[in-house]
């Protein structure tokens, strides 16, 4: 791909680098930038450099958030005793999109995959567990994508809580194995939860 503008191709290889966005599309999205009026852009540069500046992480679910504990976590409303285990954000808003779930979220920032280099170290199953040691919980469902590594780490998770008198579960296999939880339709994602199982008999199936 020739450029006529250095600046251009500079703009065409940085947006390139987000995920699922190759060059041409990188390119049809900075010039349909270059067309917009100057303040768009700048409305723009303000919000991402805010997001990466001020954005926290919930101090006790490790959500994305504006304040140190978020919306969900402040909601006297919401069943604390109840805690839906899952691997990032675009989960939590899959969940809530549902209306069918009430209780708590843990956010554990990704899942054990060995082949990329991510642990149980890497994620946040520690806190997870002195959580459930310190606190009331009663249930823990597990809502990771119904994948190997999300098998993986659901079931190191259980493995952690073997000693714990508390509830284990995962949601129904209404999603088919191997999908992504994000991309569940609603009802298929709300049935899964309303109708989970327990985590020990998931294993024998």
């Amino acid at each position: 791909m020739n450029f006529s503008s250095k600046l251009l191709e500079n703009a065409v290889n940085e947006v390139s680098q987000l995920p699922g966005i190759g060059k041409r599309t990188a390119l049809r999205l900075v010039l349909h930038l270059l067309k917009q009026p100057k303040e768009r852009t700048t409305y723009l540069t303000e919000a991402l450099q805010n997001l990466k500046e001020k954005v926290k992480l919930c101090k006790n679910c490790h959500n994305i958030s504006d304040v140190d504990l978020c919306e969900i976590c402040a909601n006297k409303n919401r069943n604390d005793e109840l805690i839906c285990v899952v691997e990032d954000i675009r989960d939590v808003m899959a969940i809530e999109s549902t209306a069918q779930f009430r209780g708590m979220y843990h956010v554990l920032g990704g899942k054990i995959s060995p082949i990329e280099g991510i642990g149980p170290q890497n994620l946040t199953i520690d806190s997870l567990i002195a959580k459930v040691r310190g606190g009331t919980i009663k249930e823990i469902i597990f809502a990771l994508s119904p994948t190997m590594e999300g098998d993986t780490t659901n079931f190191y998770i259980y493995k952690q809580l073997e000693d714990i008198d508390i509830s284990v579960s995962t949601i129904a296999r209404g999603i088919a194995v191997g999908n992504e939880l994000e991309y569940a339709d609603e009802i298929t994602l709300g049935r899964s939860i309303l109708n989970r199982i327990p985590f020990e008999g998931s294993l024998k199936q």
